[in-house]
């Protein structure tokens, strides 16, 4: 069986630099940034605007991938769990998913509003929500 092979499409941009900083959910947060999608990409922003909701899915590159069992959101009162269970960031394919705003579109950046996401982390792919 082939392996499969993920392709940044781009980068975030913000103002989230640590764990610690960042907020538990997108539903949590106010936090803005810019998706930088790559050149070879721009194409695929078409008909993305201001106001709407996207679903974007990032590569959490700074992750642990070797842990199986987390305490759910740190608590430890709450009992380990499996990562499966859990929106934990560490897990075997560290990926995010976060609905967020776009507050604006020029050329190849997108401002999003509701980042929960650290800055640097590859754009794997990008949805608009369905309304």
């Amino acid at each position: 069986m082939d392996q499969p092979v993920i392709t940044p499409i781009g980068i975030l941009h913000g103002d989230i630099h640590s764990r610690e900083d960042a907020p538990k959910f997108y539903s949590e947060s106010d936090r803005r940034g810019i998706l930088e999608i790559y050149p070879q990409y721009l194409e695929g922003l078409d008909g993305i605007m201001p106001g709407q909701t996207i679903v974007v899915l990032f590569w959490l590159h700074q992750a642990q991938r070797d842990v199986l069992k987390v305490y759910p959101r740190g608590d430890k009162s709450r009992g380990l769990r499996g990562v499966f269970a859990t929106r934990s960031p560490m897990r075997p394919n560290p990926i995010a998913i976060s609905e967020l705003s776009v507050e604006a579109v020029d050329g190849n950046r997108v401002a999003v509003k509701g980042l929960d996401i650290l800055d640097g982390s590859p754009i794997v792919d990008i949805k608009k929500k369905h309304s």
